[in-house]
């Protein structure tokens, strides 16, 4: 069980991912991020897999819910009361896609969509009580890519309480929006780039923290995975966008020492 505490309330504190191919997505990442993975044996979690670094928990990998689902990762916000949650959606212009469900003795989840169309998760945990942080091959960063992304902040804001603090990127380009929870930046996000095929919808995205960016990214080219945004600093640090042999996007991050 991951060492998280209950002020993961409202901020990131699950991620995992639903594959076409569950097998070859937990040999990818086991061999990119150095993920030791345990299947369920139990029936009722569907073969679903849980990721460690260092005896933590960090992310899970299970099958797609349906065959036309693609192959995506997931990102789950903490809440003290998910069906609470899945109301201010609703009521905020968002979507319940799958009512809150207990998951064994793990919590209670239920999936959602904000009206620009990205899905994402809410978790109540019980056993479970989410990822370890600062766990180095695990989840460092959560980012939206939206469609309409006004509509996505007052959405998260109505539902969440987040506030946002904008960043300049450049001339032609979007500012970049950092989300945060009781003034810690948690998420962030930006308009998705006009240059993006119409056929691809908002997403949330999850970051993985990695030593050496660069090497993470010849490591998941050589294991199959395709380019999609080249290795590249930040006023923070590096990162770097693929997306796996399954066709789930995921990013690499490291951070500039302080």
């Amino acid at each position: 069980m991951a060492d998280t505490a209950v002020t993961t309330v409202h901020k990131p504190i699950w991620i995992d991912l639903a594959s076409s191919d569950p097998a070859a997505s937990r040999e990818f990442y086991t061999k990119l991020l150095g993920w030791n993975l345990e299947v369920n044996p139990d029936p009722l979690y569907g073969g679903y897999a849980l990721a460690k670094v260092g005896g933590k928990d960090v992310a899970g990998i299970g099958g797609k819910m349906s065959p036309e689902a693609p192959t995506a990762w997931s990102i789950y916000l903490g809440t003290d009361d998910v069906e609470g949650i899945a109301k201010k959606v609703q009521a905020a212009g968002g979507k319940v896609m799958a009512p809150p469900m207990q998951v064994g003795d793990q919590g209670t989840m239920a999936v959602l969509q904000d009206p620009s169309g990205a899905f994402f998760g809410a978790w109540q945990p019980m056993a479970m009580s989410g990822f370890a942080t600062g766990v180095t091959g695990g989840y460092t960063w959560a980012e939206l890519s939206a469609r309409g992304f006004d509509k996505a902040v007052a959405f998260y804001r109505t539902v969440f309480g987040w506030t946002t603090r904008t960043s300049p990127m450049g001339e032609g380009q979007p500012p970049y929006t950092e989300f945060l929870a009781a003034d810690e930046s948690i998420a962030g996000g930006m308009e998705m780039n006009s240059m993006v095929p119409a056929e691809v919808p908002s997403y949330w995205m999850a970051y993985f923290s990695v030593i050496d960016v660069d090497a993470a990214f010849r490591k998941a080219i050589e294991l199959g995975a395709r380019e999609m945004v080249p290795p590249q600093d930040f006023p923070g640090g590096r990162f770097a966008i693929l997306g796996d042999p399954q066709g789930a996007v995921f990013g690499l991050h490291m951070t500039k020492p302080r």
